[in-house]
C-alpha cells in the first residue's frame, strides 16, 4: 500500500523484528566472524535497554557520498533487534550552500562562526539531510523518526566570539526514548535550543558525546570514510587503543597533532565519564558490522581498559585473584585435573632449574597469561592464556597479546582443535601446523 506520509507509516505496524528474518540475518553475520563471537556480541548488545546499545555520529560527508551503505548498515542492525541512535552533521553540504549564497564560511578556534544568515541556511540543510537519511531507511523498510529539535538544550558558547553557537547544558532523553518505544530509529540533527527557544548550532561530535553521557551506551561510534585512525609514521590502521595503558605515550608521538590530538582528548574525556563497559569505535559504514560483531574488528576501537602488568615472580602477583580466575576459566584447573598450587609449583621448579616465566594480566584480573622459557632456549612458549567474557568483549585480550608479542617476538603455543576461539589464534600466528 502507498503511504501518505512518513509519520503515517511509523505507527502503522508492529515494531518487533520478524523472528525468521532475524535468524536469517544473524546467519549472514557468520560470514564475517565465527558463530560464537557473533552470538556473544549480539547477546551483549541485547542485554541492555534499547537506548543503551549505541550512539552513532554520522558525518555529513557519509550522508552525501555513502547514503545507501549507511542506510543498509543501520537497517541490518535494526533487523537483529538493535536500535542505534544516530546524530548527524552536514558540514560539507552547508559549506556548499553558503558558497552558492556568497556567504563566507568563517571559523574561530575550529568552531564555525554562525551568524543569522548562516544559521538560517544551516537549519534548511540539516532538515534536508535528515530527511534524506530517514527516507533512505524507510525505503528499506526500517522505521525511522526525524528529530530536528527538542533534544539538546544549550546556552551560548560565547556569543561575541562565535555568535549563534551553543554549549549543551541539558539533554531531553525522553524524545529519543519515545522514538525507540514506538519502534523507530531516532535520527537526530545536532541543532540545539536555548530555554527561550533560540536555535543554536552545535558540532555533531560534541552533541553525540553529550547524548552518550546521558544514555551511557555500550558503543559510541564515529563513522568516517577512512575506516579508523591511522598511525602517522607507519601508515597502518590502529586496531585498538587502551587509554589507561597507552594514552600518555600516544600523545608524545610526533604525528599526534592538531585534529588527531584533539579527537583523542575528547574521546578520553568522554570515556572517563562513562562506565568501563563503554567504548568508542571509529569505522566506516561499510565495515560497521565487522567492527561490532567480531573480536578482530575492522576500524579503530578505543576504550579505557586497565593498566597491564608483567611479573617474573609469583610473589608480586595477587595469588588469590589469579587462582579465582584460573579456577573459573582455565579448563585444566576448572575440571580438577590440576590445581593452581601444583601449577605454581611447576613454575617455581622451572625457575630453580634456570628457566624463566612471565605472568601477564590486568588490574582487575580479567585476563592472565603465562609465558615460559626452558633453560638454554631462546624461543618462548605461551603456556596459558585465560580471560573472562568481559575481557574478550572489551578487547582486553588484544591489549595483553600486544604486550606479550612485544616481549616475545618468537613465541609458540598450542590450541585444541575444539577451541571456541580458534580463529583468534590463527589471526595472531605467523604459521601453524596440525598434530
Amino acid at each position: 500500500a502507498l503511504r501518505s506520509s512518513v509519520h503515517a507509516r511509523m505507527y502503522s505496524y508492529d515494531s518487533r523484528p520478524d523472528t525468521s528474518e532475524k535468524e536469517t540475518i544473524v546467519k549472514l553475520l557468520y560470514n564475517i566472524g565465527s558463530k560464537k563471537e557473533v552470538e556473544q556480541y549480539l547477546r551483549h548488545f541485547s542485554s541492555v535497554e534499547s537506548q543503551k546499545f549505541a550512539v552513532i555520529k554520522v558525518g555529513g560527508a557519509v550522508i552525501s557520498d555513502d547514503l545507501a551503505t549507511l542506510a543498509s548498515a543501520l537497517t541490518f542492525l535494526n533487523r537483529v533487534g538493535l536500535y542505534p541512535i544516530v546524530v548527524h552533521g552536514a558540514g560539507p553540504q552547508l559549506n556548499k550552500r553558503l558558497e552558492a549564497a556568497n556567504i563566507e564560511a568563517r571559523y574561530e578556534d575550529g568552531i564555525r562562526i554562525t551568524d543569522g544568515p548562516t544559521l538560517a541556511i544551516a537549519r534548511e540543510v540539516f532538515a534536508s539531510e535528515n530527511r534524506k537519511l530517514v527516507e533512505a531507511l524507510e525505503r528499506m523498510g526500517t522505521r525511522a523518526r526525524p528529530i530536528t529539535g527538542g533534544v539538546f538544550v544549550a546556552d551560548y558558547l560565547n556569543r561575541e566570539k562565535y555568535d549563534r553557537v551553543g554549549k549543551i547544558v541539558r539533554v531531553n532523553r525522553e524524545v529519543v526514548e519515545s522514538s525507540i518505544r514506538a519502534g523507530c530509529l531516532p535520527i537526530l540533527t545536532s541543532l540545539a535550543e536555548t530555554p527561550e527557544g533560540q536555535i543554536l548550532n552545535v558540532n555533531a561530535d560534541i552533541a553525540a558525546g553529550e547524548l552518550a553521557r546521558v544514555l551511557e551506551p555500550l558503543k559510541i561510534v564515529y563513522l568516517n570514510e577512512k575506516n579508523g585512525l591511522y598511525h602517522g609514521t607507519t601508515g597502518k590502521r590502529i586496531e585498538t587503543i587502551h587509554l589507561d595503558e597507552e594514552y600518555e605515550d600516544l600523545l608524545k608521538e610526533p604525528w599526534v597533532r592538531y585534529g588527531t590530538k584533539l579527537k583523542l582528548k575528547e574521546i578520553k574525556e568522554l570515556l572517563d565519564t562513562l562506565p568501563r563497559s563503554s567504548s568508542v569505535a571509529i569505522i566506516s559504514a561499510e565495515h560497521l558490522h565487522k567492527e561490532l560483531f567480531t573480536h578482530s574488528g575492522a576500524g579503530t576501537l578505543i576504550m579505557r581498559g586497565h593498566r597491564l602488568f608483567s611479573e617474573q615472580d609469583l610473589a608480586n602477583v595477587d595469588s588469590d585473584r589469579l587462582r579465582a580466575l584460573m579456577m573459573a576459566h582455565d579448563p585444566e584447573i576448572a575440571s580438577g585435573a590440576a590445581t593452581a598450587a601444583s601449577y605454581w609449583q611447576q613454575l617455581a621448579e622451572l625457575k630453580k632449574d634456570g628457566g624463566q616465566y612471565w605472568i601477564y594480566g590486568d588490574e582487575p584480573y580479567q585476563v592472565a597469561a603465562v609465558v615460559t622459557r626452558k633453560p638454554g632456549q631462546t624461543v618462548s612458549t605461551l603456556d596459558k592464556f585465560i580471560a573472562t567474557k568481559a575481557a574478550v568483549l572489551g578487547n582486553i585480550t588484544d591489549n595483553a597479546w600486544k604486550l606479550i608479542a612485544r616481549d616475545h617476538p618468537q613465541l609458540i603455543w598450542s590450541v585444541p582443535r575444539t577451541d571456541d576461539n580458534l580463529s583468534w589464534h590463527f589471526e595472531r600466528a605467523d604459521g601453524s601446523w596440525a598434530v
